[in-house]
């Protein structure tokens, strides 16, 4: 059983940045690719970014590519997400989340149904 979680969350300026952490405990980090997903008030949870179990793809909905890096660091069982230029349209509550490492392609790493473990999230609060 895999435990995530979140930290970073704040609030910050247009324009500024964060960087979320997500700390997984509970399973062997380097045997799950990991994703980022994010809720604003009323609308459903969407995908943000996805990486790998080795760190070497990565994967980003549109809106964030450029602005949003998600690493991670199989040494410290922690992934990250870098956000820069952030817009007022980021404002979200941000989840990690975690599913074992098999053969899954690219656009189901972007599907809530795909990943197994999720963390509790962290509030990203951006002001105009």
């Amino acid at each position: 059983q895999v435990q995530l979680v979140e930290s970073g969350g704040g609030l910050v300026q247009a324009g500024g940045s964060l960087r979320l952490s997500c700390a997984a405990s509970g399973g062997t980090f380097s045997r799950y690719d990991m994703g980022w997903f994010r809720q604003a008030p009323g609308k459903e949870r969407e995908f943000v970014a996805a990486i790998r179990w080795s760190g070497g793809d990565t994967y980003y909905v549109d809106s964030v590519k450029g602005r949003f890096t998600i690493s991670r660091d199989n040494a410290k069982n922690t992934v990250y997400l870098q956000m820069n230029s952030l817009k007022p349209e980021d404002t979200a509550v941000y989840y990690c989340a975690a599913i074992r490492r098999g053969p899954i392609d690219s656009q189901a790493l972007g599907l809530l149904a795909t990943y197994d473990y999720w963390g509790q999230g962290t509030q990203v609060t951006v002001s105009s």
